[in-house]
């Protein structure tokens, strides 16, 4: 009678372990996720402490470019403009895809088509988007300054892209624009979740429109809400696309924000050590808001 070798049955019991099995399947996960991103990311946390450039390795410089980005007004100006961009972004989203979502929560014909046309602006590639505003901000072809020009509104051009305060307002309107559908169709596939009885039982209890969504909606949406504000923080404060093709970062760098700041320090300046030294500022940023939003949700689910 054949037996199996003392090894082979050791082998065996051991991959016959959850946790063995287990890391065995993950480690190719993990080995790519490693040679994908921890180590790019690591090496471009090592050039952000260099004098690297374009062509020349340059030199182990410590902090030496964050120093200098902190004490230069483009850098803080671009902080500025990021957290102004992030927050008003993310703000109008969330309240207008709410209000889309508890109209496209109703019963009413053509239902199904008004969820589909509404996601349109999220599916569309954010290049051919940004391309599309820009046209229609455009001083001398741009729709809206024609259109308003023929009715005697202006006698000439409105300025989206020349006037510092209105080209913010106008890439936070192509990003509110693209965003408000993910918020929405987050919202409503929570509202499709929530039971109605809880709303009959609010009904009964005296609970108006208002009241059932305070105490019923709100509440059950809180998860949902909590998620869905965090990725949008996190798309939001990197956006690239559509700062870059609408205003360059312009006018006089009103509009930059740090992905759009780094790509034009490192690739058209060729300051690569100082370009990913910004880049390097976005990830404690990012830290912070994922702590405070797991924080938030732990404690509701506490």
């Amino acid at each position: 009678m054949w037996v199996e070798p003392s090894g082979i049955a050791v082998a065996r019991r051991s991959l016959e372990r959850d946790a063995v099995l287990g890391y065995l399947w993950v480690t190719p996960a993990l080995l790519l996720l490693g040679t994908l991103i921890a180590y790019p990311f690591l090496l471009a946390l090592y050039w952000s402490l260099t004098s690297r450039s374009a062509g020349s390795a340059g030199a182990f410089v410590g902090l030496d470019n964050f120093v200098y980005l902190l004490s230069g007004p483009i850098f803080r100006q671009t902080l500025q403009n990021t957290a102004v961009f992030t927050t008003a972004s993310v703000a109008v989203k969330l309240v207008l895809g709410m209000a889309a979502a508890l109209v496209l929560n109703q019963a009413f014909r053509g239902r199904n088509l008004a969820r589909g046309v509404f996601l349109l602006p999220w599916i569309v590639p954010t290049s051919l988007s940004a391309l599309a505003w820009l046209w229609i901000y455009d001083d001398i072809f741009g729709v809206v300054s024609r259109v308003a020009m023929d009715l005697g509104l202006r006698r000439q051009p409105i300025p989206f892209l020349s006037d510092s305060l209105l080209a913010m307002g106008a890439v936070i309107l192509v990003n509110v624009w693209r965003g408000v559908s993910f918020f929405a169709v987050s919202f409503l596939a929570g509202m499709q979740s929530i039971a109605e009885e809880l709303y009959e039982a609010a009904e009964v209890d005296g609970a108006g429109a208002g009241g059932r969504f305070w105490h019923v909606t709100l509440p059950g949406l809180r998860p949902i809400l909590a998620v869905a504000t965090l990725f949008s923080i996190i798309w939001t404060f990197s956006d690239f696309t559509i700062v870059y093709i609408v205003t360059r970062g312009g006018p006089a760098n009103s509009t930059h924000l740090l992905a759009t700041l780094a790509y034009q320090t490192a690739i058209y300046g060729g300051k690569v050590g100082e370009g990913l030294a910004i880049s390097s500022f976005m990830f404690p940023l990012l830290l912070i808001v994922i702590f405070l939003q797991l924080h938030f949700l732990r404690r509701y689910q506490a």
